[in-house]
């Protein structure tokens, strides 16, 4: 007999009520670091393109968001179905997809998170069910609307082919990368450059006008609030860094050295 938990997935609760929800990425191997951020966050990315995280210090940081409000999301390093594959298999309600640039490979993406008919995705998810606190058969009859499909948009061309990225049925949310918008277009580190703004309020326009939630990066309070009133409702604070980098600068804030 299964236990019924409600709600599954806090995240596509959050968006069905129009709320945003606010996380943060995860680079640094460590159990301890997921366990403090959970208690404060809505979501987690535990970062497999860029941090020196492994499957299995992923899988002990996605068990790590047991008992809290937070969703754990992986990303990975390509939109490569066998690379969803297992970070789904042992617990992740979602999977990060880098680099979508046209209608293809977005739909590969929506096909790697689910089962046929539906998608393309593989069976084995042999720990899967415990993180999601169900039983064996209630986790595949469940996974295919539960898991959530996270889209980047983060170059020049999917800036051009938005309007066709964003009808790719399945699309659960798509987020926008200035980093790598502005390394496309050789302005790397330009956070401020006017053609990298007219490039992210092209592609905002395009996410927004499809319906599907428009997710960003906010490194202020300020930031985070503009977002909310532009309708961003996944809204990345930084990465756990960043955010210990910003903590102890505070830290130092008044003290006389």
């Amino acid at each position: 007999m299964s236990v019924p938990v409600a709600p599954l997935n806090r995240l596509r609760q959050l968006w069905s009520e129009g709320r945003p929800a606010f996380g943060a990425i995860a680079t640094i191997p460590s159990v301890q670091t997921v366990q403090i951020m959970a208690r404060s966050l809505d979501w987690i990315i535990v970062d497999l393109e860029h941090g020196p995280i492994g499957l299995t210090e992923a899988h002990a940081m996605i068990a790590a968001t047991t008992g809290t409000p937070c969703t754990p999301l992986v990303r990975i390093g390509a939109n490569e179905p066998w690379l969803a594959k297992a970070p789904m298999d042992i617990g992740a309600f979602g999977i990060n997809f880098p680099m979508i640039t046209n209608r293809a490979e977005a739909e590969k993406a929506v096909r790697s998170v689910r089962y046929p008919p539906r998608g393309d995705r593989l069976w084995g998810p042999f720990h899967a069910p415990f993180r999601w606190g169900q039983s064996m058969p209630d986790y595949m009859a469940g996974a295919d609307d539960e898991m959530i499909c996270m889209i980047t948009i983060e170059h020049v061309e999917a800036v051009n082919r938005i309007d066709e990225i964003m009808a790719t049925p399945g699309i659960d949310v798509a987020v926008i990368g200035p980093g790598d918008l502005a390394t496309s277009i050789n302005k790397r580190g330009q956070m401020d450059d006017p053609e990298l703004l007219e490039l992210v309020a092209r592609a905002e326009a395009g996410i927004l006008k499809s319906g599907v939630p428009i997710g960003g990066v906010a490194r202020t309070a300020d930031q985070a609030n503009a977002l909310v009133d532009r309708g961003y409702r996944a809204i990345a604070l930084g990465f756990d860094w960043s955010l210990f980098q910003r903590g102890i600068m505070a830290a130092f804030e008044g003290i006389k050295r």
